[in-house]
């Protein structure tokens, strides 16, 4: 009877399961071990992550039995063990052990980044695969790590061949009837898996460690795949349209922004200069948006290595912002926070979804002042569709293009880098030195016309793997992350050395800003301490030096410059002057792809999809969230600044056309 309802021929398929479900154990625990002074440790909680962790497993592995069960079901049972039998199973088995394995050693790759399972940026990455495969190659032994994958794979198969597990020739084994009732298991737990479990069910502790421990990373991946948007109406707590829209124009209003349609769903405002002795300045601004450079590694916030002497000699000559957040975790977050100063809103950046063009940016008020606009970057601004914003947005390009072209709807002017400007590239584009260099040569023309530019410049040579040309600074290149700081910083100071020989330099305002921290992961639902970021404006003309130490986010940058400049204009940016702030005035947006911070009086709401929320008090000294009674006026605030912002966009409160009549 036994062998009736789990026939012999469903052995290697059991075979398959135990190797999945083994290895995905020793991946935990490899991950526990890894980060085991972030976990939460008690026993019962470990047992738990474990528990749950199997659970998904099974899931995981479910879906992968059915094609082979299909296969047993269906095949003839007469010509079990013929030639195309054969050649069928073991090109199937051999397969999946392949696909597992890959992704088991792609999970320590991604975890050694993120600190976190499959997600979202790992179904970005599908996308890019010529930067992200050249990353890794440059990060990583690639040909020792697939030799081993290999021989890892031909091992499996060899030992289950050795076992017998191969033995297929079981014809008069078991009937139609059987093999279905021995395949239904699996078909009810795939079930289960696809309409009743979901992701954020591993999410049961207050430790993200435990969390994503929980979880399966396969499974983690198609769960991303499928949530890549979010849409916050549907997700995330809301209140009525009117009330959320009333909330941030009072606001606005009560800071003396008039807002221009106020009948209407909109933030559209005047922004007028209060300092009656600023005059209107129209200074060229080069922006240096610095690839995740968190603030602990500044001297100036205590940090020991001594790896950013520039930065820390221009904190002391600059407005220096010490209490500011960036937003969001990713480039794209950090780029969609500094153009269009907005609150991060659920699922992937705006710069990587549909409609994005003929937003109203800080780019727009830079042409409104009679400003060329343009977008640096050492790679190719394919990547993370930054040269479809960019350009959608009014900007030139100035790239290392490969030869993808720019949207046929986008009429902007691309300029190469070109393989003699190229001292140094690796798998994110030129070095440092290289970009501000054609900076450099391009503020040179720009002069010569008379027409003031902004530009906009994204750094890549602090980002894995490090790499950037010998001999620059003392630490090797590809070393580590402190080595490309070092040189990062090093790049900086040459190319302000070399700008002050220029003519245009006196005339010229720098503003040097993060995009988002070297890593945001912690045990909280938000680590409020790993998206502190260093931000600064240097050769401000009659600004004295200060540090300014309100709480304050990437969105506000650009609003505080403005002021500065003494400039008017019509906004739609929910930034702030950071200098006028009060202290009521004082917050930050801070989030992820899911959970969406606002942080104000060392408290933060965390808002989840699930419609979840929670409040907590966030201690700056051991960076711990401890959970607190729910605030419904902190509430409020906090789902009218996200909800405003999802509303805009999805309705088109961003566009141009719509705001300027």
């Amino acid at each position: 009877m036994w062998s009736k309802l789990f026939p012999k021929r469903f052995s290697l398929l059991k075979t398959f399961v135990i190797i999945f479900l083994s290895f995905s154990f020793l991946v935990r625990l490899s991950f526990l071990l890894w980060d085991f002074r972030q976990v939460d440790s008690n026993v019962f909680n470990l047992i738990k992550t474990f528990v749950v962790g199997l659970f998904f497993d099974i899931g995981t592995v479910s879906y992968f039995t059915i094609p082979y069960l299909i296969y047993l079901i269906f095949f003839p049972i007469k010509w079990y063990g013929n030639l195309v039998d054969r050649i069928i199973t073991y090109f199937g088995f051999s397969l999946g052990v392949l696909i597992s394995y890959f992704s088991f050693f792609g999970e320590f790759t991604f975890w050694d980044e993120f600190q976190r399972r499959y997600n979202f940026i790992a179904v970005d990455y599908l996308v890019y695969t010529y930067e992200v495969v050249k990353n890794i190659n440059e990060s990583y032994p690639l040909p020792i790590l697939i030799g081993s994958l290999l021989i890892l794979v031909f091992l499996t198969v060899f030992l289950t061949i050795k076992l017998g597990f191969f033995q297929i020739s079981f014809k008069n084994e078991t009937s139609f009837k059987n093999k279905l009732v021995a395949a239904l298991p699996w078909f009810i737990i795939v079930f289960i898996c696809g309409f009743s479990i979901t992701n954020d069910q591993a999410e049961w502790s207050s430790n993200r460690y435990n969390n994503e421990l929980s979880k399966a990373g396969i499974y983690s991946f198609f769960a991303a795949f499928r949530n890549n948007e979010l849409a916050y109406s549907e997700f995330y707590k809301t209140i009525p349209e009117k009330v959320a829209f009333e909330v941030i124009q009072n606001d606005f209003e009560n800071k003396g922004e008039t807002i221009l349609h106020a009948n209407k769903n909109e933030i559209f405002r005047t922004v007028i200069n209060t300092d009656s002795i600023k005059k209107e300045q129209k200074p060229n601004v080069i922006f240096i948006c610095i690839e995740s450079l968190s603030a602990k590694y500044l001297q100036t916030f205590g940090g020991e290595e001594n790896i950013t002497p520039t930065l820390d000699l221009l904190a002391q000559e600059s407005l220096f912002f010490t209490n500011l957040y960036a937003t969001g975790t990713r480039t794209v977050r950090g780029m969609e926070a500094i153009t269009l100063s907005i609150p991060p809103t659920p699922g992937r950046s705006i710069v990587k979804r549909k409609n994005n063009t003929g937003l109203f940016t800080i780019g727009e008020v830079f042409r409104i002042k009679g400003y060329q606009r343009n977008f640096f970057y050492g790679g190719d601004g394919y990547f993370d569709n930054m040269n479809t914003y960019f350009g959608g947005n009014g900007f030139n390009i100035v790239d290392r293009g490969r030869g993808f072209l720019l949207d046929k709807n986008i009429t902007t002017t691309r300029t190469n880098i070109e393989d003699n400007e190229v001292s140094f590239e690796n798998a994110w584009g030129v070095c440092d030195e290289d970009i501000y260099a054609k900076v450099l040569k391009e503020a040179d023309k720009a002069y010569k016309t008379g027409i003031p530019f902004f530009d906009f410049v994204m750094t890549t040579s602090n980002h894995k793997p490090y790499t950037y040309p010998e001999d620059k600074v003392d630490i090797p290149s590809g070393s580590g992350r402190n080595g490309a700081i070092k040189y990062t910083d090093y790049a900086i100071g040459e190319f302000l050395e070399t700008a002050k020989t220029k003519p245009w330099f006196k005339n010229t305002v720098f503003v040097i800003m993060s995009d988002h921290c070297a890593s945001s992961a912690g045990r909280w639902e938000l680590d409020i301490q790993n998206y502190h970021i260093p931000g600064l404006i240097y050769n401000l003309s009659e600004a004295q030096p200060q540090k300014v130490d309100k709480l304050s986010s990437q969105i506000d940058m650009f609003p505080t410059l403005f002021a500065q400049l003494g400039w008017d204009y019509e906004s739609n940016l929910f930034g702030q002057n950071i200098l006028n702030m009060k202290p009521e005035d004082e917050r930050a947006f801070v989030g992820n792809y899911r959970k969406l911070g606002y942080l104000k009086d060392n408290k933060v709401m965390v808002l989840g999809d699930g419609e979840s929320a929670n409040f907590y008090q966030w201690n700056p000294g051991d960076n711990s969230l401890n959970s607190l009674p729910m605030d419904s006026e902190f509430l409020k605030t906090a789902i009218s600044n996200y909800q405003v912002a999802d509303n805009l966009y999805k309705n088109g409160g961003l566009k141009l056309n719509s705001l300027i009549k």
